[in-house]
């Protein structure tokens, strides 16, 4: 039996809040080339999750510990849906190819993924065209705007060409 405990989700978010990429990841599956990966990533409110998508795989998403804002995106970057797990709902299943993003709202939060392997990088063309080239100025606030965005609003002027 496989188990997460509390202890480890305590160990996991405090190794995010010193990690430079402010997140860190626990993995249940056994390799990266595992058919399907499960893993829990704590992630804190400044790491940046660039908008993406996952070509060969549906992603599905749990809150265990906090709140996450997922945006998903249309081709053009307009946002089609905003939920905030952990609060409107539990968890959220993002289809194959869909333009998505991630924030933490809290500190210490916890998320839980599943997706298809084998593990793979995500590759520059999944990675959201209109929203390239971010610095460390652009990605707080392009942040803010994920906290605040809502369905229609668009990534103009909070990314780079």
């Amino acid at each position: 039996m496989k188990a997460i405990t509390l202890s480890e989700l305590n160990v996991l978010s405090a190794t995010a809040q010193v990690s430079p990429r402010r997140r860190a990841n626990l993995n249940l599956h056994e390799t990266l080339a595992d058919p399907i990966q499960r893993l829990a990533v704590a992630m804190e409110p400044d790491t940046l999750i660039r908008p993406h998508r996952h070509a060969h795989t549906w992603e599905l998403l749990l809150a265990l510990r906090g709140r996450f804002v997922v945006l998903q995106f249309d081709d053009a970057g307009a946002v089609i849906h905003r939920a905030v797990l952990g609060v409107e709902l539990s968890a959220l299943e993002i289809p194959v190819g869909q333009w998505h993003a991630v924030l933490s709202l809290d500190s210490g939060g916890v998320i839980f993924e599943v997706k298809h392997g084998p593990y793979t990088p995500i590759a520059d063309a999944d990675f959201a065209p209109w929203c390239s080239g971010i610095g460390e100025s652009d990605a707080a606030r392009l942040l803010d705007w994920y906290g605040s965005a809502g369905v229609g609003d668009t990534l103009e002027g909070k990314c780079l060409p």
